[in-house]
């Protein structure tokens, strides 16, 4: 996995300028809407190695995501992996 690189003065200044934008005057024509089964990306844009751990849940809970099938344990994941990122 390539790493992210390291921010220079011109990307800086292309950081600076965009923030000062308000978001409706930003093209975003050019990127793909993000979707749940369209783009598939790792971690929101970070992986680390899995660690496989014993965790206790309300048997509802659990039984939800179970149903949504195979896969489950990757998307409950994926959703506390947005919520870190929202947290940070």
């Amino acid at each position: 996995m390539k790493k992210m690189p390291k921010l220079n003065a011109r990307m800086r200044k292309e950081l600076a300028a965009l923030d000062k934008l308000a978001d409706s005057e930003i093209d975003t024509s050019d990127i793909p809407e993000r979707t749940v089964r369209g783009i598939r990306y790792k971690g929101l844009f970070y992986r680390t190695g899995k660690k496989s751990i014993t965790i206790r849940l309300d048997a509802d809970l659990l039984a939800w995501f179970k149903a949504q099938g195979r896969g489950y344990q990757s998307k409950m994941n994926r959703i506390l992996r947005e919520y870190f990122a929202s947290h940070r």
